[in-house]
């Protein structure tokens, strides 16, 4: 391989000179002894000493998805891919679609090789059952389900055959983590393996109860709490909200009612549970505001108060049309 010889302590300045002028030849690694370095590069070049070395090559790493599968797919295909997949700590779920799945394992390989992650996985089914659970396809690397997942300084055990969670709610997690304030009494109707409760007390002195009717996301959140040293700022309860609340012997500052498909139907337990001046984090499916603001208006009406609306917002978009939308209420008397 043809290449610059230069004294070790001009090797960088070199480099970079090459770089810029595209003489250097990127495919191979830069040699370094205790006196020269060689750089390679594509062609003879005047002003320098050109030898003849042997390098090292350099290991080739594909930039993105399509380098893999440009002899699979249409650009089409890939770029519906690209935003097709959650990573989930060093998990990967895919969503294929049906036209492509009889190259479902060669899409897995490409994921495995891209990501670089533990495990691939495949949409099998939607969220469904009141555990809030979909089924997954082992495609390629080892299938191990549990993972550790990394959000805003919290660790977040969990078994993505078992539970339920979105890494694309990072963001609103932070948001409504923000918007806490230190000494307040939170509840979260549908906690899950405890990804906001987790966060926000990883970032606020808080009194949190934490309610899922999946068992085995309550577990999940016990070692999570372990895990991130929380213990005392979170309570658990497996089971229904609107029936393990009937113990609650308090009022709260702020709840938590991310449910989209159904957290409608507990909103008469949340107005009982809602302390005056206190905060509705409230989620729906919709494809504007106007419904959640509707049923919170209803809700508050029928409890004897009044909700002023302080922030909407479009969390993700579900399907054309739809979006996981988030309305903040604060709660009043009449």
């Amino acid at each position: 391989m043809k290449c610059v010889k230069v004294p070790l302590r001009q090797l960088n300045d070199t480099r970079i000179k090459l770089m810029e002028n595209g003489l250097m030849n990127m495919e191979y690694r830069i040699k370094a002894s205790d006196e020269w370095g060689y750089i390679p590069i594509n062609e003879d070049i005047d002003d320098y000493e050109i030898v003849d070395i042997e390098l090292e090559p350099m290991k080739k790493v594909p930039h993105n998805f399509s380098e893999l599968l440009k002899d699979e797919l249409s650009e089409k295909e890939i770029d519906g891919l690209r935003t097709s997949f959650d990573t989930i700590g060093d998990v990967v779920i895919l969503e294929i679609p049906e036209d492509l799945q009889d190259k479902k394992l060669k899409i897995g390989e490409a994921a495995l090789k891209f990501t670089k992650r533990k495990a691939i996985y495949m949409k099998k089914s939607a969220v469904k059952g009141t555990t809030r659970v979909r089924e997954l396809e082992f495609l390629a690397g080892v299938d191990d389900s549990v993972t550790i997942h990394k959000e805003h300084g919290a660790r977040l055990k969990l078994d993505v055959r078992k539970v339920y969670f979105s890494p694309r709610l990072a963001t609103e997690r932070k948001r409504v983590m923000e918007s806490v304030a230190d000494g307040e009494k939170i509840l979260d109707m549908f906690c899950g393996i405890g990804p906001f409760p987790i966060v926000i007390a990883k970032n606020r002195t808080v009194d949190i109860t934490a309610v899922d009717i999946n068992d085995e996301a309550i577990k999940y959140l016990d070692e999570n709490i372990k895990l991130n040293k929380l213990k005392g700022s979170i309570k658990t309860y497996c089971g229904d909200v609107r029936e393990v609340s009937e113990s609650f012997n308090s009022k709260f500052d702020r709840i938590i009612m991310n449910l989209p498909g159904l957290a409608y139907t507990f909103l008469d337990v949340a107005f009982d549970l809602i302390e005056e001046n206190g905060i509705i984090n409230y989620y729906e499916f919709s494809d504007s505001y106007e419904q959640g603001i509707e049923r919170l208006n209803d809700a508050a009406a029928k409890s004897g108060k009044e909700v002023k609306i302080i922030n909407c917002r479009k969390v993700k978009s579900t399907s054309p049309g739809e979006w996981h939308v988030a309305i903040d209420g604060k709660i009043v008397k009449k």
